[in-house]
C-alpha cells in the first residue's frame, strides 16, 4: 500500500492508504522525490479553495514535485528506471485555439494536477506513487542536483512567466510585492532575464532576508514605508504577494506607462484604485501557471543558474503531512516546506 496526503474539508488532512497502479504504455509510475507545499495548497487546507477553485470532494493536493521512475509502460521512451525527474503537472490537450497559439497554460481541456478546477477532482502529487504520461517528465542527470532543487522547478517556472508576460525587462528596474516562494522566483527569474535593479517589498523581515540572499538588491519593509518612499520607482511591477494592499503598492510604485503583472491569487471581492490603470496608461496584465517557462526552468536548475537551495527551509516525511502543513503556514520560519518519502 502506498501513503497519500488527502484533504477531506478545511484543516481536515489526513494521511490516507491506496493501492498504486500500474503505468499505461505510454505512461510512467514515479515515486515521490520531494513534494514543496504551494501557496494554493494552503489556501485548500485553510479555506477549502484556493481562488474561484472549491473543493467538492476528498482531494489529494500538490503540483510542485520531483521524483525517481519506479515503472515504465512498454513504449516509454524518455525515462528510464531509477532515474531522476521533473514533473510538469500541466497536461494541456494540444488541440485547442490557445494551445495551437502557444498558450498551452490556458488550455481549454487542461488537466492540471493537484487543482480542484475540474470535477471529478484529478489526484494531485503528495502520494508515494502516481503515474504521469512520458511527456510530463524531464530527466535529471546531474547527480549534484538534488531532489529537493528539481521540485523547484514549478514555482520557478511561475516567475519565468511572470517575466515573460512583462515583456523584455533588460535593464529596467523591478519591483515585486512578497518575498515568499514565487516573490524569491521572480527575483531569480528577473535577474536571469537582466534586470538592472529588482526591488522586493514584504512585511517579514526573514522574507526580505532571503530575497536579498537570491538577487535583490534592494529590500522594503512596506508596512513601515509611505507611499511616496516607493512612487513611480519601477518600470515594471509584479504582484506576487496576493494581497489587496499588495496591488495598491504596484500601483504607486509603478512608473506612467510601465506594466503590473498579477501572479498572486486576490480574493474575490477586492477593492484597488483602479482608475490609476486609465489615468497613468498601466499595462495590467495577469501571469497564470506557466507553459514554456517550465522547460527553462528545469534547464536553470539542473545548470544552477537558477539556485534554488536557500528557499527550502524544511523536508518532512509524507507520513507527517498535517505537521507540514502547519509548518508552510508560518512564514515567520519557513519558505518552502517540501514533502518527502
Amino acid at each position: 500500500m502506498s501513503l497519500a496526503c488527502t484533504l477531506f474539508a478545511p484543516l481536515d488532512l489526513r494521511v490516507t492508504q491506496y493501492d498504486a497502479d500500474e503505468p499505461g504504455d505510454y505512461e510512467v509510475r514515479v515515486r515521490l522525490g520531494a513534494g514543496g507545499i504551494c501557496g494554493s495548497d494552503l489556501h485548500y487546507y485553510e479555506h477549502g479553495r484556493a481562488g474561484i477553485f472549491a473543493l467538492r470532494a476528498p482531494f489529494i493536493p500538490g503540483h510542485e514535485a520531483s521524483g525517481v521512475v519506479d515503472a515504465v509502460g512498454a513504449a516509454v521512451t524518455r525515462v528510464k528506471l531509477g532515474q531522476k525527474v521533473a514533473v510538469n503537472p500541466s497536461h494541456p490537450c494540444g488541440h485547442c485555439s490557445y494551445c495551437r497559439e502557444g498558450r498551452g497554460n490556458l488550455c481549454t481541456q487542461m488537466v492540471f494536477m493537484g487543482s480542484a478546477a475540474i470535477f471529478p477532482h484529478l489526484p494531485g502529487l503528495f502520494r508515494e506513487h502516481f503515474i504521469v504520461g512520458e511527456q510530463q517528465l524531464t530527466p535529471i542527470d546531474e547527480p549534484e542536483v538534488t531532489l529537493g532543487e528539481i521540485a523547484c522547478a514549478e514555482p520557478l517556472s511561475i516567475g519565468m512567466h511572470a517575466m515573460h508576460r512583462a515583456g523584455s525587462v533588460m535593464g529596467k528596474t523591478i519591483l515585486i510585492t512578497g518575498g515568499g516562494t514565487i516573490g524569491c522566483m521572480a527575483v531569480i527569474a528577473a535577474r536571469i532575464a537582466g534586470a538592472a535593479q529588482i526591488i522586493v517589498c514584504d512585511i517579514h523581515d526573514r522574507a526580505l532576508n532571503l530575497a536579498r540572499q537570491v538577487g535583490a538588491n534592494r529590500t522594503v519593509r512596506i508596512d513601515q514605508t509611505l507611499p511616496e518612499q516607493i512612487a513611480d520607482c519601477a518600470d515594471i511591477s509584479i504582484e506576487a504577494a496576493g494581497s489587496p494592499a499588495a496591488v495598491n503598492t504596484c500601483l504607486t510604485a509603478t512608473r506612467r506607462g510601465g506594466t503590473i503583472v498579477q501572479v498572486g491569487t486576490l480574493s474575490t471581492d477586492i477593492m484597488f484604485a483602479a482608475n490609476q490603470i486609465m489615468s497613468r496608461e498601466l499595462n495590467y496584465v495577469g501571469a497564470f501557471r506557466a507553459h514554456a517557462a517550465f522547460d527553462w526552468a528545469v534547464q536553470a536548475i539542473r545548470t544552477r543558474r537558477a539556485d534554488v537551495r536557500a528557499l527550502i527551509s524544511a523536508q518532512v516525511p509524507l507520513s507527517e503531512s498535517k505537521e507540514a502543513f502547519e509548518l508552510a503556514r508560518d512564514r515567520s520560519r519557513h519558505t518552502k516546506v517540501q514533502l518527502v518519502v
